[in-house]
């Protein structure tokens, strides 16, 4: 945890220094047991954020290529990840993403907490897209509370055509919990989409982000 501590201690202190964020709902995250975080997604830099202002550890999906890019540059992202507790994922194989999926039920399973974006991708529009199911197959298999999250103005801290981060202001909120029965991984796809659903709905009266009925689609170079 000592590699971890101070690396969420130094992002958390950049983040306050510059970019002074407004953030409400702290007193949401239980004190103790598993939780899923379920934010948004509008920017890059939102799982950083979100693991370095959360009271308490998440885990969140990073690209595998973050982890096996060579040189100082792929070391350094490697170290980095790793230490926030991100878990690498092959983008765009269905086989590896479940295989993901199901890591996740182990970090519950410790009393720990794991973040999963609802729309998959990052919105490159500022609206709100159809919630994947994935975060509901969670909920229902783990009886984990759902913590849904409203990150905005993101986006603006690394616009979608630019490499360099700028200072921005921004707001994370977090909804109160959200609780669903265990069923264990049995449970029918409505089910699961009801739930997917539900969170949704409570991600979008945290943004009042526009919505949209699709779901949201991975462009060719994130």
């Amino acid at each position: 945890m000592a590699l971890y501590d101070l690396t969420r201690s130094l992002t958390r202190g950049t983040i306050f220094g510059l970019c002074r964020p407004t953030l409400e709902g702290l007193e949401n995250v239980p004190t103790e047991g598993p939780f899923i975080v379920a934010p948004n997604h509008l920017s890059f830099l939102d799982s950083v954020i979100v693991q370095a202002l959360m009271p308490r550890p998440v885990s969140f999906f990073a690209k595998a290529e973050y982890f096996t890019t060579k040189g100082v540059k792929g070391r350094l992202m490697k170290t980095f990840f790793e230490s926030v507790k991100s878990i690498p994922v092959e983008r765009g194989e269905h086989a590896a993403s479940v295989q993901a999926l199901k890591t996740l039920l182990d970090i519950l399973a410790k009393d720990e907490g794991i973040g999963i974006y609802p729309e998959g991708t990052r919105s490159r529009d500022g609206m709100l897209y159809r919630g994947r199911t994935g975060v509901g197959w969670l909920a229902l298999t783990t009886g984990a509370p759902v913590l849904p999250v409203g990150l905005i103005g993101t986006e603006k801290l690394q616009p979608a055509d630019r490499n360099g981060i700028r200072p921005q202001h921004f707001t994370m909120k977090i909804g109160e919990p959200l609780y669903f029965e265990k069923t264990g991984p049995d449970h029918s796809l409505p089910a699961r989409r009801a739930v997917t659903d539900t969170i949704m709905d409570a991600i979008a009266g945290l943004t009042g982000q526009e919505r949209v009925g699709s779901y949201n689609q991975s462009p060719s170079v994130d």
